[in-house]
C-alpha cells in the first residue's frame, strides 16, 4: 500500500529511507529539490527546498533543519537563505543529510560565468506579468487602458517591445532620463496611475527595469535561450499539523541547458484558497482540511504542485473489510487513504439494479427483471447482469446518441437523408465493436459521398478549417484551443502558433457536389493552407505539443493527424475517451469538465486516469471492456450515503453521486413505468428519444430537461442540473398527468384486472424505483386511496407522488 500511497516526485533527489524521523514515524524518503542545478552568470541564485516523506504519506520541509556539504569549494556557496550562488566554472555535487540520511543534487557552473544580462523576452516581459500589467483587466485588454496597450500576458513580445520603447504616444521608455521613464514612474505611483502600485522602488523587479533601461532597452539578439521546460517543486506535498507551510520553487530549463530560479517571476494561484494558500514568494500555507492546487505561470508554461491538506491525527486506518475488486478500485483506495477518507459501503442489490440499468442501457428495469434479480443467490449476480447488459442493443443506442451529440450530427447541418445515414453507422459501429481508435480514423480520413460513405459527414458540419481543429481537440483530446486563435491561451501552453499549425491540417478538405445534388463528396484537395492570423504568413502543419511532420506534396495531411491522435503514445487521445466514459457512470469526471483538459484543471487522480487508459489501449480501444471495468469496480457500486470523513468529497469518488437523470432517460422511465410511451416528432409511437437522429426529433419534455441542441461540442450543451421549469412540467404538465391516465397504460390494465390495491401499490414502487415500498409507505398509501373519493382516484395521486419524488428522477 505504501508504494501507492506515495508518487516519488519527478525532479527530486531521492534515498528511501527506513529508520524513525522526529515524530516517531518511518521515513519513506528524503528528498531535495531541485535535483539538478546548471548556472551561466554570476549575479544567479537557485533556492534549495528538501522535503521529508514519512510512510503514512505526508510531508515536511526540513529545509532549515537539514546540513548540506560541497564535494569541491571554490564553485559555488550556499547563501544564509539556502541559495547556491555560482563563484567560479566547474562542477559539483551538493549532499544534503537529515540525521544521517542524505539525497545529492548535480551542480554545473558554465565556463566564462558572466553577470546576468536583462533581456526584453526573459526579463521584463515575465516582470510585467507578475505585475499584472497585461492582464486582461489592465494593458492587456483589446483596446488597451489609458493610450497603452499590452499583449495579453505577453503573447506577442515584438509588439509589445515596439509599444514599450518605439510608438510616439505610448512609449513608456526613456533610456536618457531612467527615473522620467513613465513606466518606472506609473508602476511607482509617483505619477498617477489607475492602476495603483505594481512595483515596490527598492525591489528586486525594479531593479530588473531599471538595468535594462540603462543598458539602453535592447532588444532581444535572434538567438537568446527560450524556456524549454517550467517545474513547479515539490510536486506534491501532504501537510498534517502542526507542520502547516512548505515552501515551493519554480525552476524554468532553457533551450541552452541552463536552469533559473523563477519563484519570484511566475505568477502564482491557488484553485482553492480556503485549502491553500500561496504567497507571491510561493510559500503555501494549509488552511483547512482538503485538496489545492497551485499554478505557476512563466513564459508560455504552466504549472501545478498538488497540495493535501489533513485534518489533525485521528489515527486513521483504513478498513480492513474495504477490498478493491478491480485496479480502479486500487487506485481510488491509494487516493482516499492519503486523504483520510472512508469510502461508503457498497449499495443494496435493488439500489445496483436501478442505476446499472440506467447508466448501461439507459432504462429502468422492470418488475421481472427486478424479481428475477433479487432472487438471484450467485456471488457474482452483479457482473453476470452487467454483462448481460452490455450486449443489449440499448447499449449501442445509448452510446451512438452520446457520439452523435459530440460530431454534432443534426439534419439542419448535413440533410435529412445524411444525419439518417451518419446516426444509423454510429449505430452499428458500436454494436459491432469496432474500437474507438478506427472509429476515429474513420471519420478523420473520410472521403467520398456523404451517403456512400456515412462518416464523411463529419466534414460537413463545420467547413472552417479553424473551427474542425477546435472540435477535434475538444472531441478527441479534452482540449479547448479555441482561446489561442487570437492571443496566447491565458492558462495554457497553447499559442497561436499551435492553434494556426493545428488547423493546417484541415485546410485541403474539398467539398463538390455529387450527381445527387444533395450529396456532397468530400476529397483531398491537394492545395490550400491557413493564414496565421497576426503574422499573416501560411501555417505549417503541426501536431498539438508535438512536432510538424514532413509531408510530401499533394498528401492527404488527415492521414498524418489521424495517426498522431490515436497512437497509443498519444498522451491525450485515450485518456480524453475514458475519461468521458467514467464521468458518464459516475457523474463527474477525473478530469471535469471531461472536455476542459488544461493544466489549471488537472485530474483528481492523475494514476487512475492513467491506468484507465493503458487498460483502454490494450483492450484494443474497446468500449465494451472499459464499460465492463467500471461497472465491475466497488467504486461504482457504492451507495450515496456519506460518512463523517466523505461527506465533502465530491471529487475522489468516495461515494455514489446523486445525479438526475438526463431527459431522454427521464421521458422513456415516465414512459416505461406508466406504460404509456412518448409519441417523438418524426419517430413512431414507442421509438426512444436516444434513437432520435438529431436534436430537431423530439418533445418539449427534451428541450425541457436540458438535452443539447447540438450546435456546440462543448458538453455544457447538456444541462443535468433541476429547474424550477422542470419542477412545474413534472408537477402540472400533461406528460405525467395523460401517462397516468392512459387508456392503454398500467395504472388502467392493473385496475381492469381488479387486482388488489396493495399489490397495485407494490407493482408501482417496484417499476418506478426498483424496490418493494417500506411497510410505513404501504400503509401510508393504502390509507390514502382508502379516503379517496374512488379506488382509481386514490391510486392516481399515488402514481403521481412517486414519479414525482426525487427518488424516481434521479440516478443515485
Amino acid at each position: 500500500m505504501t508504494d501507492k500511497l506515495h508518487i516519488r516526485a519527478a525532479g527530486a533527489a531521492t534515498f528511501g529511507l527506513a529508520v524513525l524521523c522526529a515524530h516517531g514515524e518511518p521515513i519513506e524518503s528524503w528528498n531535495v529539490f531541485p535535483n539538478a542545478i546548471h548556472l551561466a552568470a554570476q549575479d544567479e541564485a537557485v533556492p534549495l527546498v528538501a522535503m521529508l516523506t514519512r510512510a503514512d504519506g505526508t510531508t515536511v520541509d526540513m529545509t532549515a533543519k537539514a546540513q548540506f556539504t560541497f564535494s569541491s569549494e571554490g564553485i559555488v556557496r550556499l547563501d544564509n537563505s539556502r541559495h547556491v550562488v555560482p563563484i567560479a566554472p566547474g562542477t559539483t555535487t551538493l549532499t544534503v543529510t537529515y540525521e544521517g540520511h542524505s539525497a545529492q543534487v548535480a551542480i554545473v557552473i558554465a565556463p566564462a560565468v558572466q553577470p546576468r544580462r536583462t533581456t526584453f523576452r526573459n526579463d521584463v516581459e515575465p516582470i510585467l506579468m507578475k505585475a499584472g500589467c497585461n492582464s486582461g483587466a489592465c494593458h492587456g485588454s483589446a483596446q488597451g487602458k489609458d493610450g497603452f496597450k499590452l499583449s495579453l500576458f505577453g503573447y506577442d513580445p515584438h509588439a509589445d517591445y515596439l509599444h514599450l520603447t518605439r510608438e510616439s504616444g505610448a512609449r513608456r521608455i526613456d533610456v536618457s532620463d531612467r527615473e522620467g521613464s513613465l513606466m518606472l514612474q506609473k508602476a511607482t505611483t509617483r505619477v498617477p496611475h489607475e492602476g495603483g502600485k505594481r512595483l515596490d522602488p527598492d525591489g528586486p523587479l525594479y531593479a530588473a527595469l531599471a538595468r535594462w533601461i540603462d543598458a539602453g532597452a535592447p532588444d532581444d539578439p535572434p538567438d537568446l535561450p527560450t524556456v524549454s521546460v517550467l517545474e513547479i517543486l515539490p510536486p506534491e506535498c501532504v501537510l498534517l499539523p502542526p507542520e502547516r507551510t512548505q515552501q515551493l520553487l519554480v525552476i524554468a530549463t532553457y533551450s541552452d541547458g541552463t536552469t533559473r530560479d523563477v519563484t519570484d517571476l511566475a505568477l502564482l494561484s491557488s484553485s482553492d484558497e480556503v485549502t491553500a494558500g500561496v504567497s507571491a514568494h510561493a510559500l503555501v500555507t494549509a488552511n483547512q482540511p482538503g485538496e489545492a492546487f497551485i499554478m505557476a505561470r512563466f513564459a508560455t508554461f504552466a504549472v501545478v504542485s498538488q497540495v493535501i491538506a489533513l485534518p489533525p491525527s485521528t489515527g486513521f486506518t483504513w478498513p480492513a473489510d474495504i477490498t478493491a475488486c478491480n485496479y480502479i478500485d486500487e487506485f481510488v483506495h491509494a487516493k482516499l487513504a492519503r486523504l483520510r477518507i472512508t469510502p461508503s459501503p457498497v449499495c443494496s442489490d435493488a439500489t445496483f439494479l436501478r442505476f446499472v440499468y440506467l447508466d448501461v442501457l439507459g432504462v429502468l428495469p422492470t418488475p421481472q427483471e427486478f424479481a428475477r434479480f433479487m432472487a438471484d443467490e450467485r456471488p457474482d449476480k452483479r457482473a453476470r447482469l452487467v454483462d448481460e447488459l452490455l450486449q443489449r442493443p440499448q447499449f449501442c443506442e445509448l452510446w451512438a446518441m452520446k457520439w452523435a451529440e459530440l460530431l454534432r450530427i443534426e439534419s439542419s447541418k448535413l440533410t435529412p437523408k445524411g444525419a439518417v445515414l451518419y446516426s444509423a453507422w454510429l449505430r452499428d459501429a458500436i454494436c459491432g465493436d469496432m474500437p474507438i481508435d478506427k472509429l476515429v480514423r474513420a471519420l478523420l480520413c473520410a472521403e467520398g459521398g456523404t451517403y456512400h460513405n456515412p462518416p464523411a459527414n463529419f466534414y460537413l458540419v463545420e467547413t472552417s478549417p479553424t473551427e474542425m481543429a477546435e472540435n477535434v481537440a475538444q472531441v478527441f483530446t479534452g482540449i479547448r484551443i479555441q482561446c489561442a486563435q487570437c492571443h496566447n491561451h491565458p492558462f495554457e501552453r497553447w499559442t497561436q502558433d499551435d492553434y494556426y499549425s493545428f488547423a493546417a491540417f484541415f485546410a485541403q478538405v474539398g467539398r463538390k457536389t455529387a450527381e445527387d445534388p444533395r450529396e456532397s463528396v468530400i476529397y483531398n484537395s491537394g492545395s490550400g493552407d491557413v493564414k496565421h492570423l497576426r503574422t499573416g504568413q501560411p501555417a505549417r502543419p503541426k501536431f498539438l505539443a508535438g512536432a510538424a511532420p514532413e509531408i510530401s506534396a499533394g498528401a492527404d495531411r488527415r492521414q498524418l493527424l489521424a495517426e498522431w491522435l490515436t497512437s497509443p503514445d498519444n498522451p491525450w487521445f485515450a485518456a480524453s475517451i475514458v475519461n468521458r466514459v467514467w464521468a458518464h457512470f459516475l457523474g463527474r469526471g477525473i478530469i471535469d469538465p471531461p472536455d476542459d483538459v488544461r493544466v489549471s484543471n488537472p485530474p483528481s487522480n492523475p494514476q487512475l486516469l492513467h491506468a484507465l487508459a493503458a487498460k483502454f489501449v490494450q483492450s484494443g480501444y474497446n468500449l465494451r471492456a472499459l464499460a465492463r471495468d467500471i461497472c465491475n469496480s466497488r467504486t461504482y457500486q457504492l451507495s450515496s450515503e456519506a460518512n463523517a470523513s466523505n461527506a465533502s468529497d465530491e471529487r475522489n469518488f468516495s461515494h455514489a453521486r446523486i445525479r438526475r437523470l438526463p431527459a431522454e432517460a427521464l421521458l422513456e422511465a415516465i414512459g416505461q413505468v406508466t406504460e404509456a410511451p412518448e409519441k417523438l416528432n418524426g419517430l413512431p409511437l414507442g421509438a426512444r428519444a436516444t434513437q432520435a437522429t438529431d436534436a430537431k426529433a423530439g418533445s418539449y419534455f427534451l428541450e425541457t430537461f436540458g438535452r443539447p441542441a447540438r450546435q456546440t461540442a462543448c458538453t455544457c450543451e447538456r444541462r443535468d442540473e433541476p429547474t424550477l421549469s422542470q419542477a412545474l412540467h413534472l408537477i402540472n404538465g400533461a406528460t405525467i398527468t395523460e401517462k397516468i391516465r392512459a387508456a392503454n397504460g398500467r395504472l388502467e390494465r392493473l385496475t381492469k384486472a381488479n387486482i388488489p390495491p396493495e399489490k397495485i401499490i407494490e407493482e408501482l414502487y417496484v417499476a418506478a424505483l426498483a424496490r418493494v415500498p417500506s411497510a410505513e409507505e404501504l400503509s401510508l398509501a393504502r390509507e390514502y386511496v382508502g379516503s379517496a373519493p374512488d379506488v382509481r382516484s386514490g391510486l392516481e395521486d399515488v402514481f403521481w407522488a412517486v414519479l414525482n419524488s426525487p427518488e424516481f428522477i434521479f440516478n443515485h
